[in-house]
């Protein structure tokens, strides 16, 4: 008998972050709702998860926290239901993950709320099934591997992360692009308080052997410097435009 394949319907989002080098754009508003052709970064999130079976998103807020409310609210209208873990001081990308706890099912995809992405979700959940992981990293292809965090690869098996490496020493050009699918027993590995997964939790996992990769190869645009920002919102090709989807580009 085929094992059946269970999609995550729930999601972690990090959209707490303050964008410093985003000013003046975030003088006013958080990082994750500058828009991009007209729309939060933070809705193209969504909408790249709704897409793929996802019904009930937690967000992780911070500064501005209001804006991301007033604007999203319980999630009816974006055909999903949301609810918000609100952060008085910065807990890091573990520390959120563990206030949020009682919130998350068994497994969830998580993400960085200031990314976009076409990732395949589902292609994505299918790889993570495949290995029984207790995380999946989405990995995206960099050219400049001395700006980013590169994994040490066995396979789709994560042996390590080098940061910043020069090119003629890196391991591989596979970056992490901010998108991953856990099982909620990796939260248990993470400290109270301030934590980050990149240095508190997949570390650990990968000595366990229980950390993967899915190399995405599709659009993936940071956003957290204003070179970042333009390039994002003069090349982004939204994966939900109509439009799109009627010439057969998605």
């Amino acid at each position: 008998m085929v094992k059946s394949i269970m999609i995550p319907t729930q999601a972690f989002i990090l959209a707490g972050g303050r964008g410093e080098r985003l000013r003046p754009l975030t003088e006013k508003i958080p990082k994750p709702m500058v828009l991009v052709q007209g729309m939060p970064i933070l809705e193209h999130a969504i909408n790249g998860l709704v897409e793929h079976g996802v019904k009930k998103i937690i967000i992780a807020t911070g500064v501005m926290e209001n804006k991301i409310r007033e604007y999203f609210g319980s999630g009816g209208k974006f055909g999903v239901d949301i609810t918000y873990s609100h952060e008085n001081k910065p807990l890091g990308t573990g520390g959120a993950l563990v206030k949020a706890k009682n919130l998350l099912g068994k497994k969830f995809f998580m993400l960085n709320g200031d990314n976009l992405s076409d990732i395949n979700f589902t292609e994505m959940n299918e790889a993570h099934e495949k290995k029984n992981a207790v995380a999946t990293i989405a990995l995206i292809k960099v050219l400049e591997v001395s700006q980013y965090g590169v994994a040490k690869l066995e396979g789709n098996k994560i042996i390590e992360f080098v940061e910043k490496p020069m090119t003629e020493t890196a391991p591989s050009n596979w970056a992490n692009s901010g998108a991953y699918i856990l099982e909620k027993q990796a939260i248990d590995m993470l400290p109270n308080g301030f934590s980050m997964i990149e240095k508190n939790l997949f570390p650990a996992l990968a000595k366990k052997g229980a950390l993967f990769a899915y190399m995405h190869t599709g659009q993936w645009f940071p956003t957290d410097t204003p070179e970042k920002y333009e390039k994002a919102n003069k090349e982004w090709k939204n994966p939900q435009s109509k439009e799109l989807k009627k010439q057969g580009l998605y």
